[in-house]
């Protein structure tokens, strides 16, 4: 049985909603609202379930955190900071200053554990299918019986705005055809918009459209209760067969006297306002950027988790490697994404005599020859493979079965 949630918890979570407001106060700029709101399950997430060591943020089997919703990127970062990855206080201090690690929306920058550029709504969850898609191809390909060298899950923190835009409603219905079982997505719902209720534009049962795509759907009624965010996200680990929706019912701007409305959303709170939720929510008015000496202790020790976790692994893939020494090569190349062939190979000679050549076909020719040397190699091309040539001959397709 994992341990009870304690007052210590509470701490490490408003922790995490204090360094994001008195950031966003200093810069005088940013979105305080949805990291007081979210805190406690990106908190549970990254505390009791995400598989990651801080100390080398590229692992390759770590799990994959996907922050959707970027403008609350001063949560990334309290996060980040809280669990040791290189990223300092004094980054937090200089949120969205010119030349800091901590813009105003994350950047990719897999040295400090930001896994990709977000912003426009929609992109992170849109790409996090691609990412677990990566993770069943790579599965496939290199896992043998009992040597499981990939087996990792990818999680997003989704907003409100994310759902609403089109390019999620693709993806999300693809990981559904896919059966993308280790694709989780916390869907941060507290219905408010930077122009007001999500009513304005938004009115459809988002649990039945999951359920409609092939998803798993939970639904935990408080965000704050944090017994229930663990259990939802144990049962969604469970779930291999198909992607799980964990719908979390927030409050934007939780504790403060702007909460559930829009100047929560992406403007400082204000001095006056700042107060009145550090004394709602029991926490020191000075200094800012306060981090209780427990609170840091207690988050920082899962780097020495994670070390052990990394070295279990590394001991596995050594394992794999010497039993199935050609498995091991081909990993090395495509973590290089190396392809070795000579271009001067006859598939690849287009000579003006030979007469005129659609380019679909000269592209057609090229990714034949790249994917015969490569087979990490993968492409998409939206249902029209006949015509624009990029079929990779005896591959087959990319399914849930196969």
């Amino acid at each position: 049985m994992p341990d009870p949630f304690s007052s210590l918890d509470e701490r490490c979570i408003n922790t995490l909603r204090f360094l994001a407001v008195d950031a966003v106060e200093q810069a005088r700029s940013g979105h305080p609202g949805a990291p007081l709101g979210a805190a406690p399950m990106a908190y549970v997430l990254w505390d009791r379930h995400l598989r990651h060591n801080p100390t080398d943020p590229q692992w390759p089997n770590r799990d994959r955190f996907v922050l959707s919703m970027g403008h609350a990127s001063m949560l990334l970062y309290a996060l980040l900071y809280l669990y040791g990855y290189p990223i300092e206080l004094d980054e937090i201090r200089r949120f969205r200053q010119w030349g800091s690690r901590t813009p105003g929306h994350p950047e990719y920058d897999p040295e400090v554990g930001i896994e990709m550029t977000t912003g426009p709504l929609g992109q992170g969850l849109a790409t996090a299918v691609g990412m677990a898609a990566a993770e069943r191809y790579l599965a496939a390909l290199f896992n043998r019986e009992g040597f499981p060298v990939v087996d990792h899950y990818t999680y997003v923190l989704a907003s409100d705005g994310d759902l609403m835009e089109g390019v999620n409603h693709e993806a999300a219905s693809l990981a559904g055809h896919w059966r993308l079982g280790r694709l989780i997505v916390l869907y941060d719902d507290n219905g408010v918009t930077i122009e007001g209720s999500t009513a304005l534009a938004f009115s459809e049962d988002v649990t039945r459209r999951y359920e409609a795509y092939g998803w798993q759907v939970l639904e935990v009624k408080d965000g704050n209760d944090l017994p229930a965010l663990d259990r939802a996200l144990t049962e969604a680990r469970r779930r291999l067969d198909r992607p799980t929706l964990i719908r979390v019912r927030t409050h934007i701007g939780y504790g403060s006297p702007k909460q559930d409305s829009p100047k929560a959303h992406g403007e400082p709170l204000g001095p006056e306002a700042v107060r009145a939720t550090k004394e709602r929510l029991g926490w020191p008015m000075e200094p800012p950027f306060l981090v209780p000496d427990e609170v840091l202790a207690h988050t920082r020790r899962v780097r020495e988790r994670g070390r052990q976790r990394q070295e279990e692994w590394r001991r596995l893939w050594n394992a794999w490697a010497e039993r199935y020494p050609d498995l091991a090569d081909l990993w090395r190349r495509a973590a290089e994404g190396r392809v070795e062939f000579d271009p001067n190979v006859p598939e690849l000679q287009f000579r003006p005599e030979d007469g005129p050549l659609a380019t679909r076909v000269v592209s057609g020719r090229v990714i034949n020859a790249v994917a015969a040397r490569a087979p990490y190699f993968l492409g998409g091309s939206a249902d029209l493979a006949p015509s624009n040539k990029t079929a990779i001959a005896g591959a087959g397709g990319f399914q849930a079965e196969t």
